[in-house]
This record gives structure tokens, sequence and C-alpha cells, in this order.
């Protein structure tokens, strides 16, 4: 396991992310005692020197911190790892205290995940019309602009998150999805613009919220953003041309996925949140906090609290009986996606934390399952063997290798190692 250091674990607690309001420095482990520092006078997490990019707001620091061992091909007959990556839609502190505690559950349990932040979460409100989206009014946004406060609290938590080792990706801007302006509308061309500003934002948030007491965002975003989440995952087929163009490695926008091994589209891996086993109903749901809100409350974000305690159940076992079902069969990836929202008395948040917790237990129990980023999960997809892959995604949902994973894979692979995956 990877130990992230007393420093880092006191770094980011449930009131917030960052010591001393600094949005959190190097570990001490990482701080040499010659470390660059940031324009704030505070070390690189490699204690390499910093570079800073651009106006500053994000900075060159070396390879990031608390990575796993850099992946190998899967040997002839060995079962496949189980995958499981929660990601997060937004990924802004707005003062409910939810982007450090699952900081904190991630450090506790060794986990790592993707955040997809929205770009308009490091933009203050006064600068609005610095956005100008596809199809809508200059400055317009179908989610709230942060405070001020909230602003500084999510570049905190963004820059503790990346020296935690996850990954940050990226939610775009406006979040756009119904009407005449809705992303589903949107070019190839009307996503690069939209890109550009995500992006725009990430990299100039201290020109445009003028603040020189927070230190850079501590990683090159150009280098670091390879995938993303659509808002209201809609749109993916001409956002696709557009992330091929940049050179992005996976999209996870794909609504209603199946718990099976992922292809590509158009050069990009597809990684779609998945139907699961929803357990007291004769159908399944998406992976995702939302869909199953919208299931048990019709939409509401606010119902009854009596219900409470039994959705919470409902929405754990959701999670658990989708890594079950995976874990004991076909070893398909599962993949979450949540809110930074308490809907309904924040049952999901719990739900989320009581499932990451059954499956890091299942981990310690010496089996091979890795809570991951999907940047590091796609890592491992690009070291593989074609073939073998191939021979996974024969495996329908729930389906078990035939004669075990020694006799099903024991054959793939073994004459074409050291070729790409497809």
């Amino acid at each position: 396991m990877i130990g992230l250091g007393a420093g880092a674990a006191a770094a980011a607690g449930l009131a917030g992310c960052g010591a001393g309001g600094s949005g959190g420095g190097a570990t001490p482990r990482d701080a040499g005692g010659s470390a660059g520092r940031s324009p704030t006078g505070r070390p690189s997490p490699s204690g390499k020197p910093v570079r800073p990019i651009g106006d500053g707001s994000t900075a060159f620091t070396g390879k990031q911190p608390n990575q796993p061992a850099k992946p190998e091909p899967l040997e002839p007959g060995r079962t496949p790892p189980q995958f499981v990556v929660f990601s997060w839609d937004g990924a802004g502190e707005v003062g409910n205290g939810l982007f450090p505690r699952f900081l904190e559950i991630a450090r506790e349990h060794d986990a790592r995940m993707t955040f997809f932040l929205s770009g308009l979460y490091l933009l203050p409100e006064s600068k609005k019309r610095l956005y100008d989206p596809p199809n809508n009014p200059r400055g317009a946004s179908d989610i709230g602009y942060l405070t001020d406060d909230h602003v500084r609290q999510t570049l905190k938590c963004v820059r503790q998150a990346w020296l935690d080792g996850h990954e940050i990706g990226t939610h775009f801007n406006g979040h756009f999805c119904a009407g005449s302006g809705s992303v589903e509308r949107w070019t190839p061309a009307q996503w690069r613009s939209e890109l550009d500003q995500a992006k725009s934002f990430v990299k100039q948030w201290r020109t445009n919220t003028g603040w020189t007491d927070l230190p850079s965002l501590p990683f090159d975003y150009d280098k670091e953003l390879i995938g993303a989440r659509t808002p209201c995952l809609l749109g993916q087929r001409n956002l696709l041309p557009t992330a091929r163009q940049l050179g992005w490695r996976y999209d996870a926008s794909s609504p209603g996925g199946r718990q099976v091994w992922p292809r590509k589209r158009q050069g990009i891996w597809d990684l779609p949140l998945q139907q699961l086993p929803f357990p007291g109903r004769s159908f399944e749901v998406l992976s995702m906090d939302y869909n199953i809100l919208a299931n048990q409350s019709i939409n509401s974000t606010n119902a009854p609290a009596h219900n409470y305690p039994a959705w919470r159940t409902q929405a754990t076992n959701t999670y658990i009986q989708g890594f079950k079902r995976a874990y004991e069969t076909n070893r398909a990836p599962l993949f979450v996606g949540n809110h930074f929202e308490e809907w309904n008395g924040g049952i999901y948040m719990d739900a989320v934390e009581k499932a990451l917790k059954f499956i890091a237990a299942e981990r310690e129990k010496g089996e091979d399952v890795r809570l991951v980023s999907f940047r590091q999960f796609v890592d491992w997809l690009d070291a593989q063997q074609p073939e073998v892959l191939d021979k996974l995604r024969t495996l329908d949902v729930g389906q078990r290798p035939t004669g075990g994973w020694n006799t099903f894979l024991a054959d793939a692979g073994t004459t074409t190692r050291g070729r790409p995956a497809a």
C-alpha cells in the first residue's frame, strides 16, 4: 500500500483541504532539503524546482506523487485484477465538506479517484462574462457560480487531490442539458471552444481572481487532462472527434453501459456508467448517485426523512452487488459516478462511503482489488496484449470464465508480447 505520511494526513481534514489555509503543501517525505519553491515559497511535491506555467496558476512540479507501479501485461493464466473507479462530477467544494471528506476516506483506504472539475468552479462570478458558452448567452450557466470563498476552497481541494494521487479530469463548464443550447446539440468545434474555455479557467485562475496568497495547482493541465464526462451524459458522439484530436485517452460520458470489459470508440477508451442490480426491484439502475435518487424519490432531492434508512441501504447494496457480480464472474471494471451533494439527507454520500469501505475490506483479504482513477485504469489497459483484452470481452455480464481463469487465459497474449493494445 502507498503511505501518504502523517503530514499529508493532517493536511486535509474534514474541515477543509490543505493545512493552514495554504491548500496543502508537499508531504515531509516529498519535500527535500533543497526543494524547489512555488511562487508563494512552498516546496514542490517532488523536491524539484517549480516551473510556473503562464501566470502561475499552474506549475510543473515533477512526477505526480502516490502513483502505482508501472502496469505490466497480464501473465497467461492469471486472474485479472478487479478495478473499481469512483468518480466525481463537478468536483467543487461548496461548504458542505464533502470534497475533503472523500479525500480523507480515500487516504484512509489507499484509494485513488477521478475528479471531473467544472471549469466555472474556478471562475469568480464577477468575471462570468469571460465565459462564452456555445448556443447560450455570454456568462450563462445552468449550474451556479461559486462564491469567492468556495472558489478558494475548491482550489485547495483540487491541489490536495492531485498531491494525494488522484486524477483531475473535466466536466466542462455550464452544464447545459436542455433546450436549443443543450450540449447534446454541440458540434465538434463547439466542444473544442467549451473545452478551451474550461482549461483556461483552470490555467488562469490567478489572473481572473487576482489572488496571490494561494500556491499554484501543482500540475500542467494540458498534460494532466486526458479524459472527461459530459454534462448529463449527453453529446459524446460529437465530443469524440475533438477528444481524439487532442490526444485524449478515454471518455466516461456513455450512459447505460454494461458490466463488461471496455472497447474503444474512435480510438478513445469508452468507459461508461453501468447498469447495476437494484435491490428489491426488477430492473437495473445506472451507477450514479442521481440515477439511484431518481428511482427512489422521483427526482425529489428532499423527500421525507423516514425513507432515508431504507434508501441508504438500497443505494449501498446497489454498488456492493455490482462489485460482487463483476468480482465473482468476469472481473469487468466497476465505474461509479457521484456528485458532492447532500440530496435526501446525504444518504448517497453515505452509500458511496460504505461501498468503498466494503470494497477496500475485500482487498485487505489478499485479493487483487484496485481502487484507481480512470487514468490509472487506462494505463493498465494500454499495457495489455490485444488478444488478452479481446478474450476478456467475450465474457458477458455475470459470466464466469469457462474452466476458470487458469484455463481461460492460458494462451492469450503468449505469442505477441510487446505489442501495444488495440
